[in-house]
């Protein structure tokens, strides 16, 4: 008797724990909310889908959002675009969001804007509500050399057909600030820019900036215009600080050479008193030889000592005078 109460227990056990598991691995309450919602999905799918790894809730769930604002879209589809990395919930809202503002997108079209990386129902909510993109301020120099400094706000609306493989917001402001650096820098004067701002975003949108963007340009309007520095006299200023500092680089040269050339001369006119001084004293000698030989007498050179005498006194005589006329 007791080995049947026990063998009963664990009948009971084991059943509840297999209902358990059951209700776990199969989601029967929301297969049940997907039948009472109109969504025609069997317990096979479900239990498909646990074993492919996919969250039935993230399936099932935009499946009966889709299917209550009338859409018609297949269950396999939304799983493989799942399965593909998409995000399922985003791309149902944004079909739904473009079929009330009587937008063409189609499954096909939608789910590869939102596997390109871009947020579909953005992109939908912008086509419907343009969007306001706010460029940097922009620094640009007219031809009178005065800095212009422009803000721009640029109106676009989101192209469904051009959102892949379309350039983004980046590509937008880039394309504006060179078109307002161009403009700027063919006006004559800055006060051109002041005086016509409009004509910046006229000569801008004309351009056709937003070729090859996944937006379509509906107005550039300029937000603000500010004089800023005198580029052009700063730019000679400049030049001038620059040569003069050639000009002082060329003067120190000079300098320097001269400088050079004074020490050469120094040095060659010491070098000429050292020959005067080599030539005399090769006198003494020449004047003893000359009295061995015979060629000169003694009277003939005491008349030369007087005679260099006579003429050591006149130079002492001019300088003791000369200093007397200094004082």
């Amino acid at each position: 008797m007791t080995g049947s109460l026990a063998f009963t227990i664990g009948i009971s056990v084991i059943i509840i724990l297999v209902i358990i598991l059951f209700f776990t691995f199969v989601p029967v309450g929301l297969w049940i909310t997907a039948f009472f919602s109109g969504v025609k999905v069997g317990i096979s799918n479900l239990i498909g889908m646990r074993l492919r790894r996919v969250v039935p809730s993230r399936i099932v769930n935009p499946m009966i959002k889709a299917t209550k604002a009338g859409l018609s879209i297949n269950i396999n589809e939304l799983e493989a675009h799942y399965l593909a990395g998409g995000n399922v919930n985003v791309l149902v809202d944004a079909l739904i969001a473009a079929q009330r503002a009587e937008i063409p997108l189609e499954f096909e079209r939608a789910a590869a804007i939102d596997l390109a990386g871009r947020n579909v129902l953005e992109a939908v909510q912008v086509s419907v509500n343009p969007k306001v993109i706010e460029t940097p301020i922009i620094s640009a120099v007219a031809k009178d050399g005065i800095e212009v400094m422009v803000k721009a706000r640029v109106t676009v609306r989101a192209n469904i057909e051009r959102l892949v493989g379309g350039a983004g917001e980046e590509t937008i402001i880039a394309r504006v600030g060179e078109g307002i650096v161009t403009t700027v820098g063919s006006s004559s004067s800055h006060k051109e820019v002041l005086e016509n701002p409009d004509s910046i975003s006229r000569t801008v949108l004309d351009k056709g900036l937003d070729s090859g963007t996944a937006f379509e340009i509906l107005s550039i309007d300029i937000a603000d215009v500010d004089v800023g520095r005198n580029i052009g006299a700063k730019l000679q200023t400049d030049q001038a600080e620059a040569d003069k500092r050639i000009a002082q680089a060329k003067a120190e040269e000079r300098r320097a050479m001269a400088v050079a050339r004074e020490q050469e001369m120094i040095a060659e006119v010491q070098a000429m008193k050292a020959k005067v001084v080599e030539a005399e004293a090769e006198v003494p000698l020449a004047i003893s030889a000359s009295l061995k030989e015979g060629k000169m007498g003694f009277m003939d050179y005491y008349n030369m000592k007087n005679l260099l005498a006579d003429t050591d006194m006149r130079s002492s005589i001019s300088k003791m005078t000369e200093e007397d006329k200094e004082k």
